[in-house]
C-alpha cells in the first residue's frame, strides 16, 4: 500500500477578524486626531479649540459615522455577502479591502492498491477496482493471504504443502529435481525512480508475489530447483538485438532514470537486471535441452517479447524468449516452437523470427483491429521470405475473452499446427495479463485456463518446455496463475482436457478466419476449418429459431388468418417480417 498527500489551497474568510481590524483601523485614526488637536491646544496655551476646528472635527465624526455605516457587514462575511455589499469597498484606498484572503492546506489523502495498483481516498480499506485490503499482506504470502484482512490479523496462511512434504523436498538440487526456476533478487533493482501520480504497473513487487505464492506453497524453494543467475553475453545478445540497441540499454548504468519510451524506464540497475533475466532464460533453455532438468521457469524481469531487433518498447528492454529460442538451438535443438499467450502482441518477438523457418511463433492476443496495443499481430501476418506460415496470429477482436476462448483456439489452431511443425523445444511466454482481474489486460482468463493449456503444450514431443514469465498486472491474479502454471511442470495431475468446448461467437469467428489463413501452409487444418463451419452454420440457424420462437410467445387464435387481423396473424406467427 502507497500513501500519498495532495494538498489542496483554498480561500476562507477572515470572519470576526476582518471586522475587528477594520474597527482598529478606525480607532487608531481617531486617536491620532485627538492627539494632534491636544498637541495644538498646548502650543498655544489655554486658548480652547476655534470654531473653524469645531466645525472640520464635526465633519470628520460625520464622515466616520457615514463610513462605519458603508461598511457595516455581517459577522461572519461570505462571498456572497461580499457580492451584495462591495459598493462597501472603496478601490481608492491604499488597502482597498479589510477582508483578507488566508491560505491554507487541506491534506486529501489517498493510497495506492498493492494489488492493482488503482488510486483510492485514505478513508476506505478496501480497494474499489479489485476488493484488496489497503494492508494487504500479499506481498508476504503471495495469493494465500486473505484479500479482505489486513496483514496483521493474519494468524497463519495455510500451505497446500504439509511440513512433512516441505522437509522432503528441503533439499531438492539440480541432480535429483526435474522443474529448475530461474530467479535473482537483482533483479528487484529494476524499478521507476521518477515518482509520477500513479505506480508504475511493471513493478518488484510482481516477482515477490510469484515468489511469496511459491514460498507458501512449498514449491519453491522446495520442489523446484534453482538456477544459478548470471549476465548473457555481448555476443549471445547480439544474435538478436543490434548493437546500437545494446549500446544503449548499457548506457542507462551511468543513468540514475532513464526512458526508452513515455512507459518504458530504467534506472542505473536496469541493464544489469535485463542481462541477469537474459541469462537465465538461456542456461534454463539449454539445461531443459541437454536433460539435466525437465522443464523450467523463467521468474525473470524485465519482460521481453515487445524489444525488437533494435528498440527497447512495451516495459521491455532485452527479448528474453528470442535469446532462449538461440540458447536452445544452441544446444542442439532444431525447430524451436514459441507460444505467446500475453494479452499483448509480441511484436519483437515476431520481428526477430520473421523471417526464420526454424523457429515458429504462435501469438494469442487482443488486436480489436489494431486498436489495441501494440497493434500488430493481425491475422494476416505469417511470416516473410520463405517463411510464410511459421507465424502465426490469433487476434481476440475484443475484451473479457475468457479460458472457453483460449482453449477452443489451442484445439483447433495451436495443437494441429505444433503437431505438425514437431518442435525439439517449446517456450512459453507467458504474460499472465490476460487474467482475470488484470487492470491492463481487461481479459477473463482464470488459472484453471493456464493449467489447461500448459498442460496441452507440456504434451508435445517429451515435454520439454521453458516458461519465460512476461507481463501481468494484479499481483493475486499473476501469482495464482503462475502457481498453477509451475504445479504443472512440476507433473501435479490436470483435469482431462475438455472435448465439448463451447466458444464465444466473437472466439469462433476469430479462429475461422485464422484458419481461412493458415490452411495455405498448413494443409491439416482443413478437416477442422470444414467442421466450424457448419458449426458456425448451426449458431445462425439456433439464432433464428430463437428468434422465431421469440416472435411466438403470443399465439393468435386460428380464425385471424382468415378475418380482419390477418396481417396481425402473419406476423405474429412468423411469416410475414417488418422491416
Amino acid at each position: 500500500m502507497v500513501s500519498e498527500t495532495v494538498q489542496v489551497s483554498c480561500v476562507t474568510n477572515g470572519g470576526t477578524n476582518s471586522n475587528e481590524s477594520f474597527k482598529r483601523k478606525h480607532l487608531g485614526s481617531d486617536e491620532h486626531a485627538s492627539a494632534s488637536r491636544y498637541d495644538s491646544s498646548d502650543a498655544k496655551g489655554d486658548i480652547g479649540p476655534s470654531e473653524r476646528d469645531i466645525a472640520a472635527n464635526i465633519n470628520e465624526d460625520t464622515q466616520a459615522d457615514d463610513a462605519s455605516k458603508k461598511v457595516r457587514l455581517p459577522k461572519e462575511l461570505t462571498f456572497q455577502d461580499m457580492y451584495n455589499n462591495q459598493d462597501a469597498f472603496d478601490d481608492d484606498d491604499e488597502d482597498d479591502s479589510d477582508w483578507e484572503p488566508v491560505q491554507k492546506h487541506i491534506e486529501i489523502l489517498k493510497w495506492f492498491c498493492t494489488n492493482c495498483t488503482m488510486v483510492n481516498l485514505d478513508d476506505v480499506f478496501l480497494c474499489d477496482i479489485c476488493g484488496e485490503h489497503k494492508e494487504s499482506g500479499i506481498l508476504r504470502h503471495g495469493f494465500y493471504a486473505s484479500p479482505f484482512s489486513p496483514e496483521v490479523e493474519l494468524v497463519q496462511v495455510e500451505s497446500e504443502a504439509t511440513g512433512r512434504e516441505k522437509e522432503i523436498w528441503s533439499e531438492a538440487s539440480a541432480s535429483n529435481c526435474s522443474t529448475a526456476v530461474g530467479f535473482d533478487e537483482r533483479m528487484l533493482l529494476h524499478s521507476e525512480v521518477e515518482i509520477k501520480s500513479h505506480p508504475h504497473p511493471e513493478r518488484p513487487d510482481r516477482l515477490r508475489a510469484i515468489a511469496a505464492s511459491l514460498s507458501a506453497a512449498g514449491i519453491f524453494p522446495g520442489k523446484c530447483c534453482l538456477i544459478p543467475a548470471r549476465e548473457i553475453t555481448l555476443e549471445e545478445l547480439q544474435m538478436v538485438h543490434s548493437s546500437e540497441h545494446i549500446e544503449v540499454v548499457e548506457l542507462t548504468r551511468q543513468m540514475f532514470s532513464s526512458y526508452f519510451t513515455p512507459d518504458t524506464y530504467a534506472n542505473e540497475h536496469s541493464a544489469h537486471a535485463a542481462r541477469l533475466a537474459a541469462g537465465l532464460c538461456a542456461d534454463l533453455a539449454s539445461a531443459i535441452f541437454s536433460g539435466r532438468v525437465r522443464n523450467g521457469f523463467a521468474l525473470v524481469r524485465p519482460p521481453g517479447h515487445h524489444a525488437g531487433v533494435t528498440q527497447a518498447m512495451g516495459f521491455c528492454l532485452h527479448n528474453n524468449a528470442a535469446v532462449a529460442a538461440l540458447a536452445a538451438q544452441a544446444a542442439g535443438a532444431k525447430k524451436v516452437l514459441i507460444v505467446d499467450w500475453d494479452v499483448h502482441h509480441g511484436n519483437g518477438t515476431q520481428e526477430i523470427f520473421d523471417q526464420n523457418k526454424s523457429v515458429l511463433y504462435i501469438s494469442l492476443h487482443r488486436h480489436e483491429g489494431g486498436k489495441f496495443y501494440p497493434g500488430t499481430g493481425s491475422a494476416f501476418e505469417v511470416g516473410t521470405n520463405g517463411a510464410e506460415g511459421y507465424c502465426v496470429n490469433i487476434p481476440w477482436s475484443r475484451g473479457g475473452v475468457g479460458d472457453n476462448d483460449y482453449i477452443f483456439a489451442f484445439q483447433h489452431v495451436v495443437l494441429p499446427i505444433a503437431s505438425k511443425f514437431a518442435p525439439d523445444f517449446t517456450i512459453i511466454s507467458a504474460g499472465f495479463d490476460a487474467a482475470r482481474g488484470d487492470p491492463l489486460g481487461c481479459c477473463d482468463v482464470t488459472p484453471a485456463g493456464y493449467t489447461q493449456m500448459t498442460h496441452m503444450l507440456s504434451t508435445l514431443l517429451g515435454g520439454k518446455l521453458l516458461v519465460v514469465l512476461e507481463g501481468g498486472y494484479n499481483l493475486r491474479s499473476i501469482s495464482s496463475s503462475a502457481t498453477a502454471v509451475i504445479k504443472v511442470l512440476l507433473g501435479e495431475s490436470c483435469e482431462c482436457e475438455p472435448e465439448n468446448i463451447v466458444p464465444s461467437k466473437a472466439g469462433l469467428l476469430t479462429v475461422l478466419e485464422v484458419l481461412k489463413i493458415q490452411m495455405k501452409y498448413w494443409p491439416n487444418l482443413s478437416s477442422s476449418f470444414e467442421k466450424l463451419q457448419l458449426q458456425r452454420a448451426m449458431y445462425s440457424v439456433e439464432k433464428k429459431q430463437k428468434q422465431v420462437k421469440r416472435r411466438r410467445v403470443f399465439e393468435p387464435p386460428l380464425w385471424w388468418r382468415w378475418g380482419r387481423k390477418q396481417l396481425l396473424f402473419h406476423i405474429l406467427t412468423g411469416h410475414f417480417h417488418l422491416k
